[in-house]
């Protein structure tokens, strides 16, 4: 089984899923965030496919760790994840995930504008890769 990664934006959601062993993260793709009736059928899709059994959605935080307004916008984003998936749904901290995915597309020689459409699911994919170093092995 899998663990799926959002990494929430108000143009476009960042995806990323784990291998099976839960070692490594990659980047999967991104889902518009517009119309929003169409989001939450494609995760849906996307959990049954890659046989997700956990979702880990970034939370943003501000750098002193306070919660600001995005959080909150979050937070219902995720509690109608648990109503409409049916899986577990954990928040994680996403603190300059999109700074790291920037260089690191940059470092890689990644042009501008497909940087663009690639930063999201590499955000989603370095939330991912944090909280999977976290857990101890199995």
């Amino acid at each position: 089984m899998r663990i799926m990664s959002i990494d929430p934006g108000s143009a476009r959601l960042g995806i990323a899923i784990s291998d099976p062993l839960r070692t490594v993260a990659q980047p999967l793709e991104f889902v518009p965030a517009e119309p929003e009736a169409e989001v939450f059928p494609r995760l849906s899709r996307l959990v049954s496919e890659h046989e997700v059994e956990k979702i880990v959605v970034g939370m943003p935080r501000n750098m002193d760790g306070s919660y600001g307004g995005a959080a909150e916008t979050v937070r219902a984003f995720v509690e109608r994840l648990r109503t409409e998936l049916k899986v577990p749904v954990i928040t994680w901290d996403e603190r300059l995930t999109s700074v790291q995915a920037h260089r690191m597309l940059q470092d890689a020689g990644v042009k501008s504008k497909q940087r663009r459409g690639r930063v999201d699911g590499a955000a989603a994919a370095i939330l991912l890769q944090s909280y999977l170093d976290s857990q101890p092995a199995v």
